[in-house]
């Protein structure tokens, strides 16, 4: 089965503290402000069925997951933001914005929980099908990173990981980058926020002016 490229979804990754609601309010308001529909949605969730997902995947408070059942929960509220709204968001024709997709579990289930990767691959093949048009990757040191999370107060499950996890995750990230440059681009999340954004904007209405 091969996956089925989506041009018009468009999707940010990076490790904790990124920036990437930022970024993403900046892209929604620049494509509506080109007349543009636009649909932003964040994973884990989406849905509200893949928002009861998210709960039991990064509450404190629950039975903490095993790394196999995290990364099926992961791709059971993907199978269901897919299906219940970037699809339907990408037929009515808008683009689409997510805060995550399936990168991010080749970097957090695969790289640093040490999910087989040739699972995950299969997973992405038979439950989502669809690869983003576009990526970017704001990228950030760790410690900035998590010294963002922690002015923002409580921390969810993952993010209270140890700095070893998100080293991992970081790299991970990088080099899908590197396999993938035809889709992805990365910034340099260390910067002001504005810079940042600048930034994700200008390669978001670079990459719409290529596709027409």
């Amino acid at each position: 089965m091969t996956l089925q490229l989506q041009p018009r979804l468009i999707t940010l990754e990076g490790g904790e503290g990124a920036g990437k609601s930022t970024v993403l309010a900046q892209l929604r308001e620049t494509l509506e402000a080109a007349g543009e529909m636009v649909v932003c949605t964040r994973e884990p969730g989406g849905t509200p069925l893949a928002e009861q997902i998210r709960d039991l995947l990064l509450a404190p408070g629950h039975e903490p997951p095993t790394p196999e059942t995290e990364l099926l929960l992961m791709f059971a509220g993907r199978a269901q933001h897919v299906r219940g709204t970037i699809l339907p968001a990408l037929a009515a024709g808008s683009w689409v914005i997510s805060d995550r997709f399936t990168d991010a579990s080749y970097a957090y289930q695969g790289a640093a929980r040490g999910g087989d990767r040739d699972f995950i691959a299969e997973l992405e093949q038979r439950v989502v099908g669809i690869v983003p048009g576009l990526t970017l990757l704001l990228d950030v040191p760790v410690e900035t990173g998590l010294q963002r999370v922690r002015g923002r107060g409580t921390a969810d499950r993952i993010e209270s990981e140890a700095h070893g996890f998100f080293d991992t995750v970081r790299r991970a990230y990088l080099a899908r980058a590197a396999a993938e440059h035809s889709r992805f681009r990365v910034i340099d999340a260390s910067r002001p926020a504005t810079v940042v954004a600048g930034e994700a904007v200008a390669h978001l209405l670079a990459y719409r002016d290529a596709l027409r």
